[in-house]
This record gives C-alpha cells, sequence and structure tokens, in this order.
C-alpha cells in the first residue's frame, strides 16, 4: 500500500504529531508511506525513519495555486491508495479529493465531510483535548496500536557538530551548563513574553543558578534575541542573532541545553521531544492543547483570577494592553527554573541589583 499523510502546519503541532506519525508507520511497516508537509518542516524529520518520501508543498489558504496543482499532479502521478489527514482545512481535503487518491481519512469539521471517505469521530467533542491524542486517535482508527503520546524527534550528525561549533563560537559552558530561551510566537504577537522580563530572567539564572543562557531565534526574530542579550548585560548571556539560524541548529542547540524557558510556539515541544525539562509561559493560550504526560515541565500563567480574559486563543490582545504576560513577571518564573534545575536552595539567595 501507499499512503501519503497531510502533516500540521505549525511546527509546534507537527511535533505533537510525532507519537501519531510513529503508531502509523509501526502500523504500516510494510507500506509506502510519504509525507507531504510545508517545505520549512521537512528539515524537523531529519533523523527519523518514519518516512519513505516527502512532498514539500504549502497548500495553506491563500497560497499561490499553481503550488496546489503541482501537489495534486505529484500524487496523481505516485498512485497513492490513501490519504490521512492529519490537517483540519477544506482546503487540504479538496486536495486530496482532487488526487484521485481512493481512500481519504480525516476528521469531518470545516464543511469538508463530503470530501473524505473515511472520518472517524473527533475526540472532543466541544471540550478541549490535549493535541497529541488529538492526532493519536487518527492512529487508533487506522488500526494503530502503539498509543504512546512520548513525543519524538531524530538529529543529524551535521545538525549536532553544528551546534557544537556555535556553543563554541559563543564560549557557552563545555559541560553544556546551559538554559535556553525561546522568544518567539509565529502563532502572533500575544504570545510573546516581554523582552525586559526575558533579561531580568536570563541575569537571575546566570548570578543565582550558575548557567549560562542561550537566546534562540529564527531568521524573523534576530532583533528580539539581539536585544535581550543587550539588555542582559552579562557575558554570559549570548544569543543565536548572528549566527546562520533554522530549524536544524535549533534542534542541535536544544538537545545540548540542559532547560528551555518558552513561549507556547514550536521550539516548546522540540525541547520536549528531545527530553529537555521546559517553563512555558501562557497567556492568550489554554495549556490543555499542550499536555503530555511523558513532558518534563512546568506550565507558568497568572492565577484564573487574575484576569476575565486568560486563554481567550487571539493572535493579538483584544485589550491593547497584552496584561496576560505583562503581568507575568520574571519573579513568578524563577522558581520553576530553579526546580526544574535541581537548584531548590537557589530561591533563598536574593538577586543581585540589576
Amino acid at each position: 500500500m501507499r499512503i501519503a499523510v497531510f502533516l500540521p502546519n505549525w511546527l509546534g503541532d507537527a511535533v505533537m504529531a510525532t507519537p501519531a506519525l510513529r503508531a502509523i508507520r509501526e502500523r504500516f511497516a510494510a507500506d509506502h508511506l510519504a509525507a507531504v508537509v510545508r517545505p520549512h518542516l521537512v528539515e524537523l524529520f531529519n533523523g527519523t525513519r518514519w518516512f519513505d518520501a516527502f512532498h514539500p508543498a504549502d497548500f495553506r489558504e491563500g497560497r499561490p495555486l499553481a503550488g496546489r496543482w503541482d501537489l495534486i499532479r505529484r500524487l496523481r502521478r505516485e498512485r497513492f491508495d490513501r490519504i490521512v489527514l492529519l490537517t483540519n482545512s477544506f482546503g487540504s481535503a479538496l486536495l486530496a479529493f482532487l488526487s484521485g487518491v481512493r481512500e481519504r481519512i480525516g476528521y469531518r469539521r470545516a464543511g469538508r465531510g463530503w470530501l473524505l471517505t473515511e472520518m472517524p469521530a473527533a475526540p472532543h467533542r466541544g471540550a478541549a483535548v490535549p493535541m497529541v491524542d488529538y492526532y493519536l486517535h487518527v492512529a487508533a482508527c487506522l488500526g494503530a496500536t502503539n498509543l504512546s503520546p512520548r513525543l519524538e524527534l531524530g538529529a543529524t550528525v551535521a545538525e549536532e557538530r553544528q551546534a557544537a561549533g556555535v556553543f563554541a563560537a559563543l564560549g557557552l559552558n563545555r559541560d553544556d551548563r546551559v538554559v535556553a530561551l525561546n522568544c518567539s510566537g509565529a502563532f502572533g504577537a500575544a504570545k510573546l513574553w516581554p523582552r525586559a522580563h526575558f533579561a531580568a530572567l536570563a541575569r537571575q539564572i546566570v548570578e543565582r543558578l550558575d548557567h549560562d543562557v542561550l537566546v534562540l531565534c529564527g531568521p524573523s526574530e534576530r532583533h528580539l534575541a539581539r536585544e535581550i542579550a543587550e539588555r542582559a548585560a552579562s557575558p554570559r548571556v549570548v544569543s543565536l542573532a548572528d549566527q546562520p539560524v533554522g530549524l536544524g541548529l535549533t534542534k542541535g542547540c536544544l538537545r545540548r541545553t540542559r532547560l528551555l524557558v518558552t513561549t507556547d510556539s514550536g521550539p516548546r515541544h522540540v525541547a520536549a521531544a528531545y527530553g529537555v525539562p521546559v517553563v512555558t509561559l501562557f497567556g492568550p493560550t489554554d495549556p490543555m492543547w499542550v499536555a503530555n504526560p511523558t513532558v518534563r515541565g512546568i506550565d507558568v500563567r497568572l492565577p484564573a483570577r487574575a484576569l476575565d480574559c486568560l486563554g481567550c486563543g487571539r493572535r493579538t490582545c483584544p485589550r491593547g494592553d497584552h496584561a496576560c504576560m505583562q503581568r507575568l513577571k520574571p519573579a513568578a518564573v524563577f522558581p520553576a527554573v530553579a526546580d526544574l534545575l535541581g537548584q531548590p536552595s537557589a530561591l533563598r539567595r536574593q538577586p543581585q541589583a540589576a
């Protein structure tokens, strides 16, 4: 059998789908399994063995029609027997339908039921459900039996060597006593934590926990990472702003760190997939979506009584003051960092004046 799997569009969702991908690969061990995936996410799966082929394609709404027709032609040419949709959009189901593939499996939503041949019932029934379980439910409906929620990613020798070179160039601890900070938020500005807060936390990690700090970034976030490192005003706080950033380097760096402090964004899940503890800062999003019993981490957010708009799910703050992240102070985050690093005694030491 030849099976094509349409992978989620976002980095974090793609990582949270890895338990389902592992389960599907095991279920169809003797079959040809191909991934239809956004081009920049192909690198995410370097070092894994789930797919026999990749078909890079960006089929999101608003993208050029030429690319979609190219994907349809490729799917027809490959003569797939089955398409599995881990995407939720109407557009991805339409592409599957137009490809002429006989079996098309995915959740009934967004008015796309008539485009599918098999439609597993959504596991949430109107309530929030962890995304890892959402994807695993599709795998279970395909007959998969290994339904462990453990996230998983691989890495290549080249990615590890690149990260080692960057660590050496930036003068980071040779014993890898390094905490990473991730300030990204591709979902929207509402997820971002203030740069001044990140800088203050970085200073405390250096001064009270004796760890170096590496500020991560993507190509569009260099200015944020550079500003955080500059505000921290410590030679032990450095950033990737002047490095050849990319997903491969992010993977390699996260594998070498002892902890990640992050917004609710893609690198959070990459770190978790490598077994790196994560302190996740929540404001507009609900921690339930990323809940996973196999991830070692602490979720930090304001108390529910503090704001009536927590978990609004908006890309930009409708109030205009971004209070859910602005009011989340470094003093509320530091204890979680100390806890996961096994240094609770640091909580009794007062930070030096900024």
